[in-house]
């Protein structure tokens, strides 16, 4: 593990201890065999003038939850230090006692919360201090002997600390065993069963500390731990089966959820392991992963068994406490065909999950290869996972939007009518497949609740194709948006090719008709049940001339989208259509499309845009937020529905 210390940069951006003490955190959090996401925690001691012109001692330390990768200002909370470290001293604190000094501490009653581990950080006599759940460190604390290996590696340049609940107990037990084996050459911590800490006079002595112990641990992995490299094939999850698993996992846990495949030959070949029902249900890396991946991954596809043996786990360790059982579904699955799958609430959660994972998988392998993989009992798992401090970093969301845990799939998604409906859809929490000819999609949209795909829909082997990506990036499918189309150049029927008529046929009927086709499997999965919205035309009950083709194919789509409604019905599916008119922010209107359908009707470009009854713009927002709200519960027993958006049209009226 190299340094990232980058002294021009450290220079221009360490302005003063806090703005330091960003830097060297962001370091920490750049390197994910350090920190996942919300992991670890760093703190300085400062001084600051009070509102009365008296220097104060100050401990800032990083805020419960915060990710130290984009940490800023902001994430830190700022603690009077001498109360704080005080707290120590006490033989008894709760949880709910703690939290309460912790804000009667503070000096900006709007900062956030400070981390659990705000006492520890208060104690150690160092400015600078940081905490980490590196990879190394934590493969070797646990293993069976990791007390010995640590003193073997460190000597006195760690003092060991025996696993501890975190927060007040480890506290208390830094505060008593700290003094008693630290010397002059101590450095830092080696936490058993949990991390390491590090600390120093200056922001860079403590973080280079860091990399130097945990390049330490690194080179003892290599010569102690050696594993034989394994690799898998490429992932080729079949779609049904992740969508049955996701509906399975939905009814588990009470509430849509999405499901991800990790494209990952590692993670498949430790699924496929003999001995993989032994070595991975022993527990994560460290106590706080337990509310990303519950105690065990669940091996195999019985979702229903996984959750009787977790109600049985909860009522094991939860007897004779006032205590309400989380969600019983898994959050890891590992299954010899479909590799490595997670499971959230949304695509972020499921994406967090599998990254930690995705690194757990090497340290239980190394940690067998050095006598085995033995991280803290399911008991200690247990009190972290309903820990009420942890479950108040989940609770902190809120009140999710209506369409957390669902996957839409948009077609014609990279601009107009298609990536309004794309915003739409996730601001109201769905997970969004865009397809789209223009490969721009693929990048329109950076996040991990968006898998933009380059489709020909035209073409039914790359529209399977965008199916199978829905299915591998969230699990499924439960709303689809039928929206790409052409509409071509005006034509009279009477000088109307027909290789036009078939081009406008293939796009705006027959592709839809096969992505139907292909989704419907999906759809049927839903826990909530399938929704499909067909952006239509005013062109379907008010054709116009010149427009025979297009009129013609949204005229059949709709009658498909009919029939469609009345076979799908049993299957929990509702499909309606939308009328837009009148939108001319879409790709569908070129200048020179706008014009001949103006000059069809006789009028100018701006009469023909202010078209309608109620002399209003349709923007391609009015008709996607519509396209929304028809996949929600106000639309919960309608099918089968048209719905103009044309700001009225006299011959639809």
């Amino acid at each position: 593990m190299q340094s990232l210390w980058n002294e021009a940069e450290a220079g221009e951006l360490a302005a003063d201890d806090l703005s330091a003490r960003v830097y060297t955190s962001r370091l920490l959090g750049r390197d994910k065999a350090l920190v996942l996401y919300g992991g670890g925690n760093t703190s300085v001691k400062s001084v600051q003038t009070d509102v009365f012109g008296d220097p104060e001692e100050i401990l800032w330390v990083k805020g419960s939850g915060g990710d130290l990768a984009g940490i800023d200002r902001r994430g830190f909370s700022p603690l009077r230090l001498a109360p704080t470290r005080r707290l120590a001293q006490l033989t008894d604190l709760t949880d709910e006692q703690m939290v309460r000094h912790f804000r009667m501490y503070l000096t900006d009653p709007a900062a956030p919360l400070p981390s659990v581990e705000a006492i520890v950080h208060a104690i150690l006599p160092h400015k600078w201090v940081d905490h980490t759940h590196a990879d190394a460190v934590v493969t070797i604390v646990n293993t069976p002997d990791g007390a010995e290996r640590v003193r073997g590696i460190w000597g006195d340049r760690m003092v060991l600390i025996p696993y501890v609940m975190p927060g007040f107990k480890l506290a208390r037990s830094i505060a008593e065993i700290y003094p008693r084996e630290a010397t002059d050459r101590t450095i830092g911590l080696i936490l058993l069963n949990h991390g390491i800490f590090t600390f120093g006079s200056t922001a860079r002595e403590s973080y280079e500390r860091m990399i130097e112990a945990v390049s330490e641990a690194e080179a003892y992995l290599a010569r102690h731990a050696r594993v034989p490299p394994k690799t898998g094939r490429a992932s080729g999850a079949a779609p049904l089966a992740v969508a049955q698993i996701r509906r399975a996992v939905s009814d588990v846990a009470g509430r849509p959820m999405i499901v991800s495949v990790g494209d990952d030959p590692a993670a498949e070949a430790f699924a496929r392991r003999g001995d993989v029902t032994s070595i991975s249900q022993r527990g994560p890396a460290t106590p706080d992963h337990v509310i990303r991946t519950k105690p065990a991954p669940l091996i195999g596809r019985d979702v229903h068994a996984f959750a009787g043996a977790y109600r049985a786990y909860f009522n094991e360790f939860a007897a004779g406490k006032p205590l309400t059982m989380l969600d019983p579904a898994p959050r890891v699955i590992l299954d010899p065909e479909l590799g490595l799958l997670t499971a959230g609430k949304t695509a972020t959660d499921a994406a967090i999950a599998a990254e930690i994972y995705r690194r757990t998988i090497p340290m239980i392998l190394s940690a067998e290869a050095m006598g085995g993989w033995r991280p803290v009992s399911r008991a200690d798992l247990f009190d972290v996972e309903y820990w009420d401090l942890e479950q108040a970093k989940l609770r902190r969301g809120g009140t999710p939007p209506v369409f957390t845990g669902e996957v839409a799939l948009v077609t014609g998604a990279a601009s107009g009518i298609g990536r309004a409906c794309v915003d739409s859809l996730l601001a109201r929490g769905a997970a969004v497949v865009g397809l789209d000819l223009n490969e721009s999609v693929a990048s329109m949209l950076p996040r991990k609740d968006f898998l933009g795909v380059r489709c020909d829909v035209t073409d039914e082997g790359q529209l399977r194709d965008g199916v199978a990506s829905a299915a591998r990036a969230f699990g499924g499918i439960d709303m689809l948006i039928l929206n790409a189309g052409i509409f071509p150049k005006s034509c009279m029927i009477k000088d109307l090719p027909l290789e036009t008529w078939r081009r406008v046929m293939s796009v705006n009927l027959d592709a839809n008709l096969a992505l139907l086709r292909e989704a419907h499997p999906m759809l049927k999965l839903a826990p909530r049940g399938g929704r499909v919205v067909v952006i239509g035309s005013k062109n379907v009950p008010a054709p116009g001339a010149g427009a025979s083709a297009y009129s013609a194919s949204k005229a059949a789509m709709n009658q498909l989208a009919r029939v469609a409604a009345l076979e799908w019905g049993g299957d929990g599916i509702r499909i309606n259509s939308i009328h837009p008119n009148m939108v001319f922010d879409t790709g569908l209107w070129t200048k020179e499309v706008l014009e001949s359908r103006a000059k069809a009707y006789g009028l100018t470009v701006e009469q023909y845009k202010t078209n309608n009854v109620l002399k209003t713009e349709v923007t391609s927002r009015d008709v996607a937020e519509l396209a929304a709200e028809m996949c929600g519960p106000l639309f919960a027993k309608t099918t089968g529905a048209q719905v103009p958006v044309d700001g009225g049209n006299d011959r639809v009226i």
